[in-house]
């Protein structure tokens, strides 16, 4: 195991040794890698606060990408998701993270690193609500949501009526609404699903809905040797335990069979 270890970091330092373009080398020369996050202290398993013994898996895999570049991991904070990437385009930072979702949208305006996080669309319910397994059972459902998400369109484009949805759900209040009694199902990311059995054991997952998708790290265009090595980084890092042991720390000893198979069932 440690061969194979060593083998995957040697790799990774061939990567490092390549010319780089002026973008990484700033972030060596300023000694710093100033992440961008939108802190969500309801769901913090991606980045919470830096003192804590759970700073959150981006923050872990990012500081350890920090180390050996020799460079300080520095969290520039924000106040919103629509904040982060005015945010990197005006240079406040190096990189977007925490929980950040690739979509097409966003990749119009800056670049991606390859996948660091399997993303996918799950409903969630509570017992002794039922599991939901089918789209007819979801639109029997009272389902909470949020507006101007990505589960809007989800919801849409599996006929779910504005009738049957309570979108006034703040962002990551979803297990409250289920827990009151507010709403009897939710859409929300698989990842803070997951995180969610952990705290509330009568919470139930059911079907998948939308296509897979990925979280991803967010960098500029014109940042391209930066992204290259970020991109390095995290491919090796995913053949490692490391990567395996991050996922159960922050979601718990279930999460990488279920992303498994948020990653493989057809929508």
């Amino acid at each position: 195991m440690r061969a194979r270890q060593a083998a995957i970091w040697t790799l990774v330092g061939l990567a490092v040794a390549q010319p780089a373009a002026a973008d990484l080398e700033d972030v060596q020369k300023a000694g710093a890698l100033r992440v961008i996050v939108n802190l969500d202290r309801r769901r913090p398993e991606f980045f919470g606060e830096p003192s804590s013994a759970r700073p959150g898996f981006d923050h872990e895999v990012l500081r350890g990408f920090a180390a050996l570049h020799r460079v300080t991991l520095t969290p520039v904070f924000v106040n919103g998701w629509d904040a982060l990437i005015p945010a990197l385009q005006a240079g406040k930072g190096d990189v977007i993270a925490g929980r950040f979702t690739a979509t097409d949208t966003r990749r119009k305006l800056i670049a991606f690193t390859t996948e660091v996080f399997p993303y996918r669309l799950v409903v969630l319910t509570r017992k002794p609500y039922p599991v939901i397994r089918t789209v007819e059972e979801l639109r029997r459902a009272r389902v909470g949501t949020t507006r101007g998400t990505i589960m809007i369109e989800a919801l849409d484009a599996a006929g779910v009526p504005a009738s049957a949805r309570d979108e006034t759900i703040p962002t990551g209040a979803y297990v409250e609404a289920l827990q009151s009694g507010r709403v009897t199902a939710a859409v929300w990311g698989v990842e803070s699903a997951v995180a969610s059995l952990q705290e509330d054991p009568d919470l139930q997952l059911g079907m998948f809905i939308g296509p897979p998708g990925s979280l991803a790290y967010g960098v500029r265009k014109d940042d391209p040797a930066l992204l290259r090595v970020l991109n390095a980084y995290i491919s090796n890092l995913r053949q490692t335990p490391t990567w395996a042991r991050l996922v159960v720390k922050y979601f718990g000893d279930n999460a990488t069979e279920i992303l498994r198979k948020a990653r493989s069932t057809a929508p």
